[in-house]
């Protein structure tokens, strides 16, 4: 049996073709079909600004909460401004996305010089399962930032990191290192490494069959007669 041809010769095809030809809810549609039904991440997140689409590969990042009491600890990190945040943040590649989860929402996880420093190592995004601040910086720099929320209170006295690079659950949904996220502000997917091909490669279909659709429609076709021609709708 012949093997479909891969859509995308590398990430960067592959980015371009997010950015410009396939949009989310239709990645959704795709992976639905076959049998990966529990792919969006919960429908709280929300890009700082609408304009901005989250596409890249997963850089997860571990946050814990943290409760000073000025006495001794057992553990030599806790001692650690910030945790392992500035490594972390120093840490990302091209093509990636720091992706924050594991506090809870007592503070913000993300802000504009984190943005800064990001934007210049190649990244191309921030997920936050918590808040971000200094929105008016981040929207300024063009930096795709998704979050929960905003509220300005430093995590600095609160939250740590304490790894990186390191699987996450996020609503259910695992991301581990490396993983394909693709989202815009009627959602975030998690796109599974394995299926990641196949998929781009139905969503592709699928929007060019759209067209068609589409086309048929204004010229006079129903609803129905359009999916009994084009299994679409």
């Amino acid at each position: 049996m012949t093997q479909s041809k891969r859509p995308y010769a590398d990430d960067a095809e592959l980015f371009r073709l997010l950015e410009t030809e396939i949009f989310v809810a239709v990645v959704g549609d795709v992976m639905d079909t076959i049998g990966l039904t529990h792919q969006f991440l919960p429908p709280v997140f929300r890009p700082v600004d609408e304009r901005t689409r989250l596409i890249g590969r997963a850089m997860p990042v571990l946050e814990t909460d943290i409760f000073p009491s000025g006495g001794p600890t057992r553990n030599p990190l806790m001692e650690k401004p910030f945790g392992l945040m500035f490594e972390a943040l120093d840490d990302l590649r091209a093509g990636e996305v720091y992706v924050a989860s594991g506090a809870s929402p007592r503070y913000a996880l993300w802000g504009e010089l984190m943005s800064t420093r990001a934007r210049l190592l190649g990244a191309r995004g921030a997920l936050l399962d918590g808040f971000a601040r200094d929105i008016d910086g981040i929207r300024a720099l063009d930096f795709p930032c998704f979050c929960t929320g905003y509220y300005a209170q430093d995590q600095g006295a609160r939250g740590k990191v304490v790894d990186y690079r390191c699987a996450l659950e996020i609503g259910g949904v695992r991301i581990v290192p490396g993983t394909l996220l693709f989202g815009d502000k009627e959602g975030v997917l998690v796109v599974p490494r394995e299926a990641e091909e196949e998929v781009v490669r139905l969503a592709l279909e699928k929007v060019r069959g759209e067209k068609l659709v589409a086309k048929a429609i204004r010229e006079g076709m129903s609803a129905v007669e359009a999916y009994r021609t084009f299994g679409i709708m």
